[in-house]
């Protein structure tokens, strides 16, 4: 897998024609969706193309021009979002994050440009606008779909010594019985955010409910005689 943004221009077909995708490995074709044009960084906005969502990357290709396309695959989209802030920018979108590899340091001259070539390896953000601002909805639930189906590699091991859990997962027990300070809750699935790659704000939180009489005691200890 390729780290980041890169080139694509694998199509086949008349205009912007279809990606050549991995079918032989399981990769489909997710969802279809023309008129959406891209920007790229602090870039200005390309040409509008056509946006192919497959199971495994999103696929850019120009309308215009086919020798211009872009791809980046679902593990390295950290963070997707729609995005309707003016301030922000002017036209409704999907905001992405990507992942470049690069440690923070090494990213802070994002979007750079070598002898008028954009580089690729640096572009930290992509907005991709579609004409039609209402299919934005749409276009989320797709990416949000895709990006469950692309977990983190390690994120299965890190699930099985993960305790993390939902404030719904943990209540006190007034009782006694079993652990005096919490147990877990009948419905385990409740989760906050949206998951995404390693930034997985869905991770549910885990909130204890401790006794106040364990701090008293702790007060009361004298500290122990070293002498």
């Amino acid at each position: 897998m390729v780290v980041g943004l890169r080139n694509f221009t694998d199509g086949v077909g008349d205009g912007a024609g279809q990606p050549v995708l991995d079918f032989d490995n399981g990769e489909e074709l997710i969802h279809v969706q023309p008129h959406v044009a891209i920007v790229l960084g602090n870039h200005p906005s390309q040409s509008p193309g056509t946006l192919f969502i497959s199971s495994k990357q999103v696929i850019w290709l120009s309308d215009v021009d086919r020798a211009k396309g872009y791809a980046v695959d679902f593990l390295s989209v950290s963070l997707h979002a729609v995005s309707r802030d003016p301030e922000a920018y002017q036209s409704p979108c999907i905001y992405t994050q990507i992942d470049t590899g690069e440690d923070e340091a090494d990213s802070e001259v994002s979007d750079s440009e070598c002898d008028g070539t954009l580089d690729l390896s640096k572009i930290t953000e992509m907005r991709l606008v579609p004409s039609d601002p209402s299919q934005l909805e749409t276009l989320f639930e797709v990416f949000c779909g895709c990006a469950e189906l692309n977990p983190e590699p390690d994120e299965e091991e890190e699930e099985e010594h993960n305790w993390i859990f939902s404030a719904d997962q943990m209540e006190y027990d007034p009782t006694g019985e079993g652990n005096p300070e919490w147990h877990f809750a009948d419905n385990p699935s409740h989760s906050i955010g949206q998951s995404n790659g390693h930034h997985d704000l869905s991770q549910p939180m885990l909130e204890l409910q401790i006794g106040d009489e364990r701090f008293e005691d702790a007060e009361e200890m004298e500290p122990p005689d070293w002498q």
